[in-house]
């Protein structure tokens, strides 16, 4: 039975499921779901991420938290973490770019949150000299040590609810069947306590996305680096309030309907940075900065520069070219984001905005 007909029969039975449900079985579905079965990454995947697009964006996030770790005392026993390591490409650059910084690498246990067992496989081959740890979700992370954490396109993959502003109260959008076809729909008007501050900066049929999943990780995140110590730099894309319909698909680096051939296409949305601030209580999070911002604080582009010394051709031009896609405001550069998370009065990661 494909993921279609399982996903038919469950609403047939059960009446229509919420944008959430029908995210978390497309993508994690055991037999059929997107990230079990295949790795996504890459330009012969559905999408590529700024660690595919150049070696400079995980040395300069990796040169960040290192600093940050030296801003906290040099703790002797600290994590660093990766939440979706994808290849393990953005953590090695982190690696190699921070082996000179005294004492670092001694220090810290690589530690990655992964669940796709397609992607474990690939980490592990591209991490092999550094002995990672793996687990299945930031509950797991260790309790007894500094988290120095790296989020690069986690939480836009996080399953989100979507609501429909109905005067007072709001419709939950949700999926159905329409003809034998899956379909959207609205449900009753009901009241959502938890969206109340939303009246105060929406309007009638506006749709705001809601991810239960991205505030419980914060908060996880938050009280870990509140209690234990650590840093964490959240890039992704979104904006400081969740405002219309941001669900959407890539298959073979095209935008599909989400709704076409269920778990063969990447379904993600963008990031509400403010409910991730306030999830992230009591640990401090730093104001969002755009990513072109925080790259070129760090020195991107004199890191460009030098490495542009020992390019020619096709391969500077592809350099040139990487350099623009991260930075530029018409690229990534102002759609993707940056927050950080540090414990109370501690320092905030280079590159970020007080």
């Amino acid at each position: 039975m494909s993921l279609s007909e399982i996903i038919q029969s469950r609403i047939a039975a059960e009446g229509p499921m919420s944008v959430a449900e029908y995210m978390t079985l497309c993508l994690h579905h055991p037999e059929h779901g997107y990230y079990s079965t295949r790795d996504p990454l890459g330009q012969a995947g559905d999408f590529i991420t700024a660690p595919e697009i150049s070696q400079m964006f995980g040395e300069l996030i990796g040169l960040a938290l290192a600093q940050a770790w030296a801003d906290q005392g040099a703790p002797a026993n600290a994590a660093l973490v990766e939440l979706g390591p994808g290849r393990g490409t953005l953590m090695a650059d982190a690696l190699r770019a921070t082996a000179r910084m005294p004492g670092f690498h001694d220090a810290v246990r690589v530690t990655l949150v992964e669940a796709s067992p397609a992607l474990r496989a690939a980490q592990a081959e591209t991490l092999a000299a550094h002995a990672p740890v793996w687990v299945d979700s930031v509950d797991a992370l260790p309790e007894d040590r500094p988290l120095f954490v790296i989020a690069n396109e986690f939480f836009d993959a996080l399953p989100v609810r979507q609501f429909l502003r109905d005067g007072a109260g709001w419709r939950e959008r949700v999926i159905g069947l329409s003809d034998g076809a899956l379909t959207f729909g609205l449900a009753d008007r009901a009241p959502r306590p938890d969206l109340s501050h939303r009246l105060e900066d929406t309007s009638d049929g506006d749709l705001v996305e809601v991810s239960h999943a991205a505030q419980g990780v914060a908060e996880v995140l938050g009280d870990r680096i509140a209690a234990q110590g650590g840093a964490a730099l959240i890039v992704d894309y979104g904006s400081e309030a969740s405002l219309g319909d941001t669900f959407q698909a890539l298959r073979a680096h095209e935008k599909v309907s989400p709704l076409d051939a269920p778990g063969t296409a990447d379904l993600t949305a963008h990031v509400d940075f403010g409910a991730l601030c306030r999830a992230a209580a009591p640990a401090h999070a730093s104001p969002v900065t755009t990513q072109g911002v925080f790259l070129e604080t760090l020195g991107i582009t004199a890191r460009a520069q030098a490495l542009a010394t020992r390019l020619s051709g096709d391969a500077l031009e592809t350099h040139i070219s990487a350099h623009r896609r991260l930075t530029h405001p018409d690229e990534m550069g102002s759609l993707f984001k940056v927050m950080g998370l540090v414990p109370e009065g501690a320092a905030l990661p280079p590159g970020l905005v007080t």
